[in-house]
Formats: C-alpha cells, structure tokens, sequence
C-alpha cells in the first residue's frame, strides 16, 4: 500500500534541515472538494525565496507544505462537484480563488505553497474551481511544470498582450517562464531573441527555434547586440526575469513604444530604475503574477492544440527534494525541475 508522504519547509534554515518528509493521515472532500493523488510537482523560482526566509508574508520559522505546481489525478469528489470525477487528470492553480477577472489583493492569500499549504504531498484535498485539466498529450511531469512558470509567459504574451507574427520577443536566460515564452512565441509565429551566458545552453535556444542568440556573459553591453540585430529599432516585447539588475538593458533594447513584462527578480531589488527611457520611449511596463482558472485553461488548451512540450532539466524522488532545490539553486538548469510522488 502506497504511503501518504509530505513535505513541509522551515524557511531560514539549511535545505538539510529545512525540508522534512513525513507521513500524514489522507484527507476526506468537503462537499465543493475533489482529493488528488498528486504525481508530480515543478519548482519555481519562489520556492527558492520562500526557503531561504526572504518571502513576503512568510517568516523564519513557520512550517508550510511548500510548492505551487503540480499534477495529479482526481481519486475523490465531494457531495456537490460537478466539474470533476474520479480518474480526471488536473493541475494545480498557483492562485486557488483567482478564477477570472482582474486581480485583487483576496487572491494573494489563496496561493499554494505561500498564503497556503503547497502541493509537494501524496494526496491534496482542492476546491473544485481551483483545478484545470491536463492534456492526455502531456506526461504528470510535465504538466506539473504549466501553473506557474508556463502561465506566466502565457499571461505576458497573450493575456495582457497580443502578439502577432510581426513582433519581436526577447528572452532572458533558460529558466522556466524564459523556456516557455520562446516556445509560445515562435508557435505564434513572432521572432526571438534569447540570452544566455552558456554556449551550450545558446545552442539548445538555437535549437528549440531561436532565430538570434546572444552570450550576455561575452557581451555585458547585449541591449546594443539587439539593437544591432533589428536594425536598430528594437524589439517589441521582453520577457523581464532578472529585475532590477537588467531592467535598464532591457528598456533600452525595446523599440519605441515596446512592451516589458517585468515577471521575476534574479538579480535583486536594491538598484533604482531610471524612469527616463519608460517616458522617453513611450514604454509599456507591465507587472505579470502568475494568472488566473480561466488563464491556465485557456492556456492548456492552446498547448495541447500546438503540442508544445514542455522543457524538464531534471527529474528528482520527493526522498531527493533538498537535493532539488539545491539544483535550483545552482541555477544550471535549463527549463524546469520536478519533485515527482
């Protein structure tokens, strides 16, 4: 008999210590619930944040079943679901109450492995809204990596955006949403141009349909690079996941009235942001958190219509979940990394 196991971190401390794996009693529906037998779950950079104690809203300390992105099965349904039964294949909403519409500051408190519980356990109990379908097409791994990271370049392109065959999109490294905003983009038909700082890693963008790479590591000045490759003009969208450390370079690659999508922050907060080339160039600047139910179906749907795959670096046993992180952290990874149950 399979063994209900979870994790659950203590921000602050050595992944070693942090991270406890144990048994739990499985959880019974509430009448607008469905239990899942999760399968598999992705890590985002924010569970990296959230470990290391420096998570807003999260303290040194306090225990929670981390992560936000999974994949399971529906082995349970409770008195009042209508939109599951038993033996669907569903993922995990980063944000449970965030169904459609703009978001508001309620849904903040709905997010898995941060306001609640996460989804790095054997079985979950879920509000039947808090769940989308996965395609047949796709294995539990990799639809455990399309909640947050996948969603988010989704959300920045098509969402809040329309981007058309015309446009150019540049991306900023090989991490999740970086991997999927090049597959979403060149399946729309649009250009890219990727970063990357590995030669290697340069090859495998190449590789996967980028029509224009550039080694930032070999050229630090890479805005003037993507100016130099679009005559000038600059591109139309940059997928902003370094923050405020690439922030000032990725304004200045952008085409006069250019879209950023500012979505992460790898190389900190501290630096101050220039406001001159958001004016001066008639720049869009949007703010990207993830998305909503109604996003991420939309989303699955045009994933499965294109058969988009998704990218997986390295696949580690929940026993093997510090050493997941710790891959994380080392930031070698190329797309995503997944905890499978």
């Amino acid at each position: 008999m399979m063994k209900n196991l979870r994790a659950v971190i203590t921000p602050g401390l050595d992944l070693e210590k942090a991270i406890a794996i144990s048994e739990f009693e499985a959880p019974q529906p509430k009448a607008d619930e469905v239990i899942v037998r999760m399968r598999a779950c992705s890590l985002n950079y924010r569970d990296l944040i959230i470990s290391e104690g420096g998570y807003p809203g999260i303290n040194a300390g306090e225990s929670i079943v981390p992560l936000s992105d999974g994949s399971g099965e529906v082995i349970q349904i409770g008195s009042n679901v209508t939109k599951w039964k038993v033996g669907d294949r569903v993922i995990s909403s980063f944000f449970q109450d965030w169904i459609d519409g703009p978001f508001v500051a309620g849904h903040m408190k709905t997010a898995l492995g941060g306001g609640i519980d996460g989804v790095l356990c054997t079985l979950r109990a879920f509000p039947e809204h808090g769940l989308a379908r996965l395609s047949d097409k796709l294995t539990w791994e990799e639809g455990s990596t399309l909640p947050c990271a996948a969603l988010t370049a989704w959300h920045a392109l098509f969402e809040k955006s329309s981007l058309d065959p015309s446009q150019t999109v540049l991306t900023l490294g090989t991490g999740g949403v970086s991997t999927f905003a090049l597959q979403f983009a060149k399946k729309s038909g649009a250009k890219v141009i990727a970063t990357s700082s590995s030669i290697h890693k340069l090859k495998r963008l190449e590789h996967m349909g980028a029509d224009e790479i550039i080694n930032y590591q070999e050229n630090p000045d890479w805005d003037q690079i993507v100016l130099k490759k679009t005559q000038g003009k600059g591109v139309d969208h940059v997928i902003e996941v370094g923050g405020a450390g690439t922030m000032p370079r990725s304004m200045a690659a952008l085409k006069n009235g250019g879209r950023l999508s500012l979505i992460g922050r790898l190389t900190g907060i501290e630096d101050r942001i220039d406001p001159r080339p958001i004016m001066g160039k008639g720049l869009s600047v949007q703010g990207i958190y993830v998305g909503s139910v109604a996003m991420l179906e939309r989303m699955s749907s045009a994933i499965e219509q294109n058969s988009i795959e998704p990218i997986i670096d390295k696949v580690f046993p929940i026993e093997e979940a510090a050493a997941a992180y710790k891959h994380l952290r080392g930031a070698s990874h190329f797309g995503k990394i997944v905890i499978t149950l």
